[in-house]
């Protein structure tokens, strides 16, 4: 698996995982995470990502050269949560693709943010997730070094913010 600095271009391939991991999600009954439409037939959405990857320090996970997995960093949070109140790396979006389950493709690019805030000498990196449904994905950032901090909700949204804290 190789890393690589993403942006621009990389706005249709977000979107496609986006897709894939909604067609999954509700076939497996779980669609309060994001929905039940997929997100490139959502010009909001669509909008949504392509802000993001133009904004947002993004990197994707290749593997044999084929995009596997997407992670998106900011130095604050999405509006919707308080900022840190010291330096911080924000992971805005954390997405795979379903083709590369059970490679570890989630947790090498978290493993990258953790030393992206290393390399600037940021001890703080945080991330918020759906906290609704069987909580799965909550306990899936806790075996990640992740720890609860405090739930939310946006609109009906549940979430869970989540930190980790790292040494350069």
């Amino acid at each position: 698996m190789e890393i690589r600095r993403g942006g621009d271009a990389d706005a249709a391939v977000v979107l496609g995982m986006l897709d894939g991991a909604v067609e999954w999600l509700v076939a497996d009954g779980r669609s309060g995470q994001w929905g039940e439409r997929p997100w490139s037939e959502d010009p909001t959405k669509v909008e949504r990502i392509t802000a993001l990857v133009g904004r947002d320090e993004v990197w994707v996970a290749e593997v044999e050269g084929r995009a596997a997995g997407v992670v998106a960093l900011a130095a604050g949070p999405h509006d919707y949560v308080e900022p840190a109140g010291e330096p911080e790396v924000y992971v805005t979006l954390l997405v795979t693709d379903r083709a590369f389950k059970g490679r570890g493709v989630g947790g090498a690019l978290l493993r990258h943010a953790a030393r992206r805030a290393g390399e600037r000498d940021v001890s703080l990196v945080r991330v918020d997730c759906y906290a609704g449904g069987d909580g799965r994905l909550v306990e899936y950032y806790r075996r990640h070094g992740f720890e609860p901090v405090r739930r939310f909700r946006v609109g009906e949204w549940p979430g869970q913010l989540l930190a980790r804290r790292v040494t350069g």
